[in-house]
């Protein structure tokens, strides 16, 4: 990995090249995504069919794009019973988390006859976008369903891409059917998305998508978000560890990689204070990447978007942290709880060596659906908070509304709102 002199200049330089990872710089992609989404909302299921058949290579039709009963048992029969139990162990933190976030109604009422308060309603049918292809997500599945069923969403639907064989993945089915999916559907892509934000014959128009898919699921849920919520514009993983002498180099080099494996844009940064450790973990990547699968990727990764930058102070370090506002961010000095305290852009923050970042990837419970290439600066990790909405109470008895009505009266024809004013003249004449 190359090493660097922290400086105002190779920060810049760092924050602009990861900016180019972002889906915002894929424009030439655009055109053809909005074909696709306009085919299906005009076409519907003719147009899914379609575009399955050309992306996919599988053959559907309306008898077949749900997944029934049946293949969910044969999938929990494809499933060994250790996987199924480490996904029901995760599920169990996972819930539990996501049960803290819980928010709840709340009036509150005045002897002058005020009421006011605070309404919380659920969604009523949110989708999820579940990758298919080569690798199977089952953790994703969980965390972009639990959420959704601990907020009390009435439907949750989940699309995912079918196989050559006309099938879907047997751990993304399973963990489907334990995280509390009511319906699968066959279909992957922009078009999936476009039939969650508009409907067509076979599947019903939703209130909010979310989940991760490629460039083109990306570009498909920017052009739709308006029609249908969205939960983010996801772009390539990311890991940040800012370290110190203390931290050990064999454990910091594998966390950095276990990133950097996601794809060629995955980005991993060593933020440190220490030279010795930045030169002793540059040397055990290199010794990681000849004994792990994806070897090659790791590299084309490191060589596009890894770097190590050596900081003079730990301030400096934190600096550097706050203005990357990484998508994960690890910290492993002597006293990682009072850097945590400095931290003020993370998606998720991991705290001492133990704390490794599969860790949030897999089975702690928080959920590891996060933002990336620095908007941890203005959102969160995905939540409840996401699948439910607030409506503001308001209730005024006569006598409330006439010890204010000449005020009220009074603002409004400051704006020329005479019909504003009105409306309230008319009860006290």
């Amino acid at each position: 990995m190359r090493i660097e002199k922290l400086t105002e200049s190779t920060k810049k330089n760092l924050l602009e090249d990861l900016l180019k990872r972002s889906p915002n710089s894929y424009g030439k992609y655009e055109a053809s995504v909005q074909q696709i989404l306009n085919d299906v909302k005009e076409k519907g299921d003719e147009a899914l069919f379609g575009y399955t058949e050309k992306f996919d290579g599988v053959k559907l039709d309306a008898s077949q794009i749900l997944v029934t009963d049946a293949e969910i048992e044969e999938a929990y029969t494809e499933v060994g019973e250790e996987l199924l139990g480490i996904i029901r162990k995760a599920l169990v933190n996972i819930r539990t988390y996501h049960e803290k976030q819980m928010q709840y109604s709340w009036f509150d009422s005045k002897p002058d006859g005020t009421i006011l308060g605070q309404k919380v309603t659920a969604l009523q049918r949110v989708g999820v976008y579940v990758p298919g292809g080569k690798a199977a997500y089952p953790s994703s599945v969980l965390m972009n369903i639990m959420p959704a069923k601990v907020a009390g969403v009435d439907e949750i639907i989940m699309v995912t891409p079918p196989g050559k064989d006309g099938k879907v993945t047997p751990t993304t089915l399973v963990a489907a059917k334990e995280a509390g999916a009511d319906k699968v559907y066959k279909v992957g892509g922009a078009q999936a998305i476009g039939a969650l934000a508009y409907g067509t014959e076979s599947i019903p128009k939703v209130d909010k998508i979310v989940g991760p898919g490629n460039i083109y699921v990306a570009l498909a849920k920017k052009s739709v978000y308006g029609h249908v919520s969205i939960d983010s514009i996801a772009g390539p993983s990311e890991i940040l560890v800012l370290a110190d002498e203390t931290a050990n180099p064999r454990f910091v080099a594998a966390d950095l990689l276990s990133q950097a494996e996601h794809d060629e844009l995955a980005s991993a940064i060593l933020v440190t204070t220490s030279m010795e450790l930045a030169e002793k973990v540059s040397a055990q990547a290199d010794a990681f990447i000849k004994e792990l699968s994806r070897g090659e990727i790791i590299q084309k990764s490191l060589d596009n978007y890894g770097h190590i930058l050596v900081a003079d102070t730990l301030e400096d370090a934190i600096d550097a942290a706050n203005s990357i506002a990484s998508e994960h961010l690890e910290i492993v000095t002597a006293n990682p709880f009072e850097v945590m305290t400095k931290i003020r852009n993370a998606g998720a923050i991991f705290i001492g060596e133990y704390s490794s970042e599969p860790l949030g990837d897999y089975f702690a419970g928080p959920n590891h659906v996060l933002p990336t290439n620095g908007t941890a600066k203005f959102f969160s990790p995905l939540s409840v908070d996401d699948f439910i909405k607030k409506s503001s109470i308001i209730s005024y008895s006569k006598d409330a509304l006439e010890k204010i009505h000449t005020d009220i009266e009074k603002f409004a024809e400051a704006e020329h709102l005479t019909a504003h004013a009105n409306s309230i003249k008319v009860r006290f004449e």
